[in-house]
């Protein structure tokens, strides 16, 4: 367990930083097939342990939005007619999702056969193939028809206000098209923002003539536009398309399908990609293969098809992840592959202190991005490829940005090539490393290393944790060298005064920095707790545990079997938390956050349980099929506010399976049990206070005595009745 959670934290190091290069310094550095492998290979270990770190990629959909554009604001929340002279964040309403990606024909056969499954229906679900556009996702809000606020994804929920930019694209509308009455209020309406291979060439040549350096691929040059804050590069945004495929709001009431949605894109005046539909994995194979063939003849850059369940009833009983929905998935494209030459080796300390060997790579267009690093992982990986410097190197890229060694070409070897080795000393803070027994992650274990408290002090003024504004990588690298901070609370100790002597801080900028400390001082028990940067303790764990104790003191001195009782809160999770309060540092450390002025109101211990009095108190469902009018999630959320529950599957312990069309082996298992079926009508019956049918529970209730145990039945005769109040299913005494 101790070398699968150091990779755990490894990874997740990894990948973040990896993110980060990708989403907000549009510096990427490794392929999207290896980012692939590495979030895949967190997946599998998250599962496999139950640990999820709360900085854990997996938790989260993009990157938050990038620093320097003020302070967020909901899109709600708007004045109209909108006006806004500089970039700032927005709120999305809706989180903007990402996909799981299938890449190979076994994981899409996984996809289809999970869609199936959590249906439950007969037959193969349509699906709507689209490719998938290699650019940079945005939403814009029409209000009353015309074209109010455009924003970048961000994170997913907090992306970056780029309006004015985005009304330089050619084929954005500054209005729907059709008659307005038609149109609800507000709508929203999310897409990609790609440019043409013919225009990124035009763009090229044009810069070259004026000796600009060119642009690497598209997908850069068209994040890079939309980000410009002090001025506008119009012939760059006049270069872009923007492609539309999702309604997130103000969806017209006649929409059945994914189809007719993207039909009513293409009516309201939007370009939107080329589609097929299809049914099953077998189906969906042959679209990929048809995709892939043609690869090349798009306009745009693609890395693969995007499949989605076509009947948006289904998409709302499928449901959707904290990031990514159920109904989707991406099929991705094969890896391209070029030679380079690795022309050093470095290590890298990332968060945890995990050293990371960085191979330094001749500059390598590979698939449309220049790469020029690719990440070893770790001293094991090293000697299994055997990679040094000097070595000609294979290296691989599938259709985003992410590059990865994927072998050494050995008889290009020059004859004084040397087998790498990580240095014995942080390259940071100059401490010896170590390397754990049975730990493939070497790391520095100085825990006022500058590498280890960057990354903390950047974690703990996240917008998650004490969301400090203005305390970004920058300031923190500046604090760090001049020796004004030296652990996490010292930050809570800088004045305007001190800040002015950083270099390039104005007086003004000093006085918002400290502004901005002194409001993340007034804070929340769960926003504490995840600033603290306790392993696997993330939004949902803080609130359960906030939520239990109410106030810190009482959870601090809990111990591992207490935390465990909590709902929600596995072991793993409860010996990390009660690992991190028995350390005496991290004690001394929260009492110095303490006496610095941040504080927290103490919460009132809320009970758990299931709703008690309800009309479905005790009664257990099954959902199965579609139903007329209420979604899954609709059914589930009224049965559980009435006091039932939820399960996935028919026992003999199930009370009721509310059955609708289509519905599959649910239906057939519940008519082998006895178990009761009922419908739509009569599950609405029930929780406006109606009577519902005797249901199988009650009846082995009622075949019991007063100690629980079967009454005694005698054995029914071949061929004849049951007897009235019992079932077929018999069983001796």
């Amino acid at each position: 367990m101790p070398q699968a959670e150091a990779r755990l934290r490894s990874l997740v190091d990894d990948l973040n930083r990896h993110l980060r290069l990708y989403h907000q310094l549009d510096a990427p550095e490794i392929s999207d097939a290896e980012y692939d492998r590495r979030f895949r290979e967190l997946e599998a270990l998250e599962k496999e342990t139950g640990v999820v770190l709360p900085d854990s990629p997996t938790r989260r959909v993009g990157a938050p939005a990038a620093e320097g554009f003020g302070a967020p604001h909901r899109q709600d929340e708007l004045e109209l007619p909108y006006a806004q002279s500089s970039l700032a964040p927005v709120e999305h309403r809706g989180p903007m999702l990402s996909l799981n990606n299938a890449m190979n024909e076994i994981e899409m056969q996984a996809f289809v056969d999970r869609v199936q499954r959590s249906l439950d229906r007969e037959g193969q679900v349509s699906l709507l193939a689209e490719p998938k556009l290699d650019g940079l996702g945005v939403e814009l809000v029409f209000v009353d028809g015309e074209l109010r606020v455009g924003s970048t994804r961000g994170d997913g929920r907090v992306g970056e206000d780029v309006t004015a930019n985005l009304k330089q694209v050619v084929n954005v509308p500054r209005a729907l098209r059709g008659d307005i009455r038609a149109f609800q209020q507000r709508v929203s309406v999310r897409g990609e923002i790609v440019m043409t291979i013919a225009g990124f060439r035009r763009l090229n040549r044009a810069r070259e003539s004026l000796g600009l350096d060119p642009f690497v691929n598209p997908r850069n040059a068209a994040a890079g536009s939309l980000r410009q804050i002090n001025e506008l590069d119009v012939p760059r945004l006049r270069a872009l398309q923007f492609i539309a495929y999702a309604i997130a709001e103000g969806l017209p009431a006649s929409t059945r399908t994914q189809e007719d949605l993207v039909a009513t894109l293409d009516a309201w005046g939007f370009t939107t990609p080329t589609r097929t539909l299809c049914s099953g994995a077998e189906e969906a194979v042959a679209v990929h293969r048809k995709y892939l063939a043609r690869r090349e003849s798009f306009p745009f850059e693609i890395d693969g098809v995007v499949f989605i369940v076509n009947d948006l009833a289904l998409q709302r009983d499928l449901g959707e992840l904290a990031d990514r929905p159920r109904w989707a998935i991406a099929f991705k494209f094969p890896a391209h592959q070029e030679n380079t030459v690795v022309e050093a080796i470095f290590p890298s300390v990332g968060r945890t202190g995990a050293v990371t060997p960085v191979a330094k790579l001749r500059p390598v267009f590979v698939g449309g991005v220049t790469v020029s690093n690719a990440s070893l992982h770790n001293q094991d990986e090293v000697d299994r490829k055997d990679v040094r410097v000097g070595d000609t190197v294979v290296v691989q890229r599938a259709g985003d940005v992410i590059p990865q060694i994927v072998s050494v070409v050995k008889s290009l070897r020059p004859a004084d090539a040397q087998p790498y080795k990580l240095p014995r000393e942080c390259p940071v803070c100059a401490s010896e490393l170590v390397r754990a027994e049975g730990d493939a992650v070497t790391r520095c274990p100085n825990r006022a290393c500058p590498a280890k408290l960057k990354n903390r002090l950047l974690h703990m003024a996240g917008r998650g944790a004490l969301d400090i504004d203005g305390l970004g990588e920058k300031i923190v690298t500046q604090l760090l060298d001049s020796g004004l901070v030296t652990a996490a609370p010292d930050v809570f100790a800088l004045s305007a005064e001190t800040l002015g002597a950083l270099e390039r801080m104005g007086e003004k900028s000093a006085a918002n920095l400290v502004a901005a400390i002194e409001r993340a001082k007034e804070t929340t028990l769960p926003r504490f707790l995840v600033a603290l940067g306790i392993p696997e303790v993330g939004a949902t764990v803080a609130e359960l545990l906030a939520a239990h104790f109410g106030d810190l003191d009482a959870l601090m001195s809990a111990s591992a079997e207490q935390l465990t009782a909590i709902d929600g809160v596995g072991p793993v999770i409860a010996e990390r938390v009660a690992h991190y309060f028995a350390d005496d540092a991290h004690r001394a450390e929260i009492t110095r956050f303490r006496e610095l002025g941040v504080r927290w109101p103490a919460l009132e211990v809320r009970a758990s349980g299931a709703v008690a009095g309800g009309p479905l108190a005790g009664k257990t469902f099954v959902l199965t099929g579609t139903l007329p009018t209420l979604s899954r999630a609709d059914a589930e959320a009224r049965i559980k506010a009435s006091g039932g529950s939820v399960v996935g599957s028919v026992s003999k312990k199930t009370s009721y399976v509310v059955a609708g069309e289509a519905a599959g082996s649910k239906l057939r298992k519940a008519a082998e049990l006895g178990v009761t079926v009922i419908d739509e009508a009569t599950l609405l019956a029930a929780l406006a206070g109606g009577a519902l049918p005797a249901d199988a529970s009650a009846k082995a209730d009622a075949a019991s005595d007063g100690e629980g145990k079967p009454k005694r039945r005698r054995k029914a005769k071949k061929g004849a009745e049951p007897e009235p109040g019992e079932t077929g299913d018999l069983f001796e005494p």
